[in-house]
């Protein structure tokens, strides 16, 4: 069973947030994490990925173009896709940069994919996603490796 983790990351930040999503993914036995920037993720990592946890910063209020591409590149696997568990990550460079509508462009993306979707665990303290203004401060880490261990679980339940 395997959690892809793919994200787009300009300055960094988004990257830093993917590190530590992907750190929860590793806490379930018999789950393997794939970490990949956007434009490295391949057809097998979406085929082979019975979860996928995706990541951008805010572009204008949706994900950045290079995470789009992505999706865009494997409209064909769509019908391959139901069923697999999908969740999203976000970073902005302010309070109300639209990380909300950021999140849900992600969601939508998978929700087209037939996907699963899940938000953050209970014990997390965002809705859609896990987000951050900047860099991911410690309690945003925490909470990434929440949605990633929740995601894995989902996973290995399903798929286990």
């Amino acid at each position: 069973m395997q959690v892809l983790v793919m994200y787009y990351s300009k300055s960094g930040n988004t990257r830093k947030l993917a590190e530590a999503v992907a750190r929860g993914v590793q806490d379930v036995r018999g789950v393997t994490c794939v970490v990949k920037a956007a434009q490295d993720v391949t057809k097998d990592d979406f085929l082979n990925s019975q979860g996928i946890i995706a990541g951008s910063p805010v572009y204008f209020g949706t994900m950045a173009a290079e995470l789009k591409s992505v999706f865009d590149t494997f409209v064909g696997l769509r019908s391959k896709m139901g069923g697999k568990v999908g969740a999203a990550f976000a970073t902005s460079g302010d309070a109300s940069g639209g990380k909300e509508t950021t999140l849900l462009s992600i969601l939508q993306a998978m929700l087209i994919n037939g996907m699963i979707i899940v938000g953050d665990p209970l014990d997390a303290t965002g809705h859609y996603g896990v987000s951050c203004v900047g860099a991911p401060d410690a309690a945003t880490q925490a909470n990434a490796e929440k949605l990633g261990k929740r995601v894995a679980e989902l996973v290995h339940k399903l798929y286990g």
